[in-house]
């Protein structure tokens, strides 16, 4: 068994390999890489749970970052359960093989009750009175103390919402390779997020986005450098690649218009009822799913929905099998943004009447994903202060809510999720073990073989 580390770096594409990002572009040029031929949808679970299972999205039944869970009538996103998916992962079959096989997971999502050795994924503490901890999940459980003891608690909001910056994926970086001291796993699995960040906010701004992109390199150059000092194999990948977006849709809206989508009112607010409705489309990026409650439905609604200017691709019935996405939680119709257009989750028609976790960072409450939640409004110049303010109330033992996330789509300009038409927007698989991978470009589905044999070798 050779010593193999996956550094996943968000969003890396050969268009961002250059002078911002001077490490990764040697290792490049040392080493060996393919294009990886985008997974549909080309989002975080989809396509991890592809890579680390070999199988299609029809297979392990990851169809996108969330869905409609039917039995619960609930739209659900960022669940964590390793059960979910349907398929054995790649450390399933080397630990039947090879009693003596150790595996880390950082983050990769999914992570939670695998039979992984060492896991950490995020997990915040929800208290009683509404606030959200910082905290992490571990296995074995006291890895949780020691990590935090020894890195400081995760920074959670600079993981996710308006404060993001490196020092998350900085954070996880660090705690790998405390693990790896440790342990010495045979497999380590690195998630590094960074990238995501401005890159949805900017899209390929170079003006801004160089700064994120020597962040990360200056963390992957440490990872790097200390496993090649071990005389590990290393793969950096990623999962997708950002492009630039000009155009958010809001299919839920034009199916409210139609008469498709049930609403209720609690408190003046809205609130979408996925189970008493006709039709709902559960928004992922530049993907979305449309569940219909009659079949008898389908047709007209995927009609409907084929008008809707930036709309790519409406497929439905037979035609999922040819895009790998039959499988019980798809939608009955999956919808497909074009190049410059990506799908909102909003279905309130007057921002007076959204509901309250619009303006927040609620990735849990929100039956669709929402990229506007590492944003404020721009034209607030106290927006700030009001934070701050919020804070100080809270920590006087007020309640009160960090209602400060915009409701303009229009201020996110990059996205993923469809299936790009230029090479240099794809995902990339790049090692510094040149034997194992000869060929241009890959699927997805090879991933786990390859990472299989830099192991084996």
């Amino acid at each position: 068994m050779k010593k193999t580390v996956v550094i996943n770096v968000v969003g890396l594409t050969k268009r961002l390999i250059g002078e911002h990002t001077p490490f990764i572009k040697s290792f490049l040029e040392k080493g060996m890489a393919s294009f990886i031929k985008p997974v549909l949808p080309a989002v975080t679970c989809a396509v991890q749970s592809t890579y680390l299972t070999g199988k299609w999205p029809s297979e392990h039944g990851i169809v996108g970052n969330g869905w409609y869970f039917k039995e619960e009538c609930e739209v659900k996103f960022w669940k964590q359960s390793n059960k979910l998916v349907q398929q054995s992962k790649l450390w399933d079959d080397l630990k039947q093989k090879y009693p003596d096989f150790t595996c880390a997971n950082h983050f990769w999502w999914y992570n939670m009750y695998s039979n992984v050795d060492y896991s950490i994924t995020p997990r915040p503490n929800y208290l009683a009175d509404g606030r959200k901890i910082p905290d992490i999940y571990s296995q074995p459980a006291e890895l949780r103390d020691s990590m935090q003891g020894a890195l400081g608690t995760f920074p959670l909001f600079e993981f996710w919402g308006p404060k993001t910056t490196i020092n998350s994926s900085k954070w996880i970086a660090d705690a790998a390779l405390l693990t790896d001291k440790k342990h010495d796993p045979d497999l380590t699995l690195i998630y590094l997020p960074h990238l995501d960040y401005n890159l949805q906010r900017y899209g390929l701004y170079f003006d801004i986005i160089s700064k994120d992109l020597l962040e990360i390199d200056a963390v992957v150059s440490d990872l790097v450098t200390y496993y090649e000092a071990l005389d590990a194999r290393v793969i950096l990948l990623s999962e997708y690649g950002i492009t630039n977006v000009n155009r958010p849709i809001h299919l839920n809206r034009l199916l409210r218009k139609e008469g498709y989508l049930a609403i209720r009112e609690e408190r003046g607010l809205e609130l979408l009822d996925a189970g008493a409705s006709k039709a709902f489309a559960v928004a992922d990026h530049q993907i979305a799913h449309v569940y219909c409650k009659n079949t008898s439905e389908i047709e007209k609604v995927a009609g409907l929905l084929e008008s809707v200017q930036g709309v790519e691709k409406v497929f439905y019935g037979a035609q999922l099998k040819e895009y790998n996405l039959e499988h019980e939680r798809c939608g009955d119709i999956v919808v497909v943004a074009d190049k410059d257009s990506w799908f909102t989750y909003y279905f309130w028609l007057d921002d007076a009447k959204a509901p309250d976790y619009a303006r927040m960072v609620d990735i849990h409450k929100k039956p669709g994903y929402d990229p506007v939640e590492m944003m404020t409004d721009p034209k607030d110049k106290l927006v700030m202060a009001k934070v701050v303010g919020k804070l100080i109330r809270k920590k006087l033992g007020f309640r009160t809510v960090m209602d400060i996330i915009p409701l303009d789509a229009n201020l996110i300009k990059g996205s993923h999720g469809r299936l790009t038409e230029d090479k240099d927007d794809y995902p990339i698989l790049i090692t510094n073990h040149k034997e194992v991978i000869g060929k241009d470009t890959i699927e997805a589905i090879e991933v786990r073989k390859i990472i299989e044999n830099h192991l084996l070798n």
